[in-house]
């Protein structure tokens, strides 16, 4: 019985965790040192498109197992419009950050990680 209780918070502490990490390095005005090499190695929109990729795999997750039976049947969408939203409030957050600007262009790569990512996770991960 206390396991039960216990599932939805295995779940969603890794997105609320996550999630503050990405509002984290946000507010910074300029990257962090170790994600300037990630940054050349994949550029931009591909730290954004893995970045909000691990967002929409762990809300999958959560939505699929923590969030009950008539979410768990909607759960990739679920996660899709989770991440890409989450995204839409980072490019917003970055408005007010010094030197950093929101960008149409990163919350759609924000979008295509969190689909992709997620969506093969319940094609060939999931049982």
């Amino acid at each position: 019985m206390m396991a039960d209780a216990l599932r939805p918070w295995r779940y969603w502490v890794p997105v609320a965790a996550y999630a503050g990490l990405i509002f984290y390095l946000s507010s910074q005005s300029v990257a962090p040192g170790p994600t300037i090499w990630i940054l050349e190695l994949v550029g931009d929109k591909g730290v954004h498109a893995v970045e909000f990729g691990l967002l929409g795999l762990l809300c999958y997750r959560a939505f699929r197992y923590a969030a009950g039976a008539r979410a768990a049947r909607s759960a990739l969408w679920l996660a899709i419009l989770a991440s890409t939203g989450y995204g839409v409030t980072d490019e917003i957050h970055q408005a007010f950050v010094p030197l950093r600007e929101p960008s149409g262009w990163d919350v759609l790569a924000d979008g295509a990680g969190a689909s992709v990512v997620s969506s093969l996770w319940r094609r060939f991960i999931e049982p």
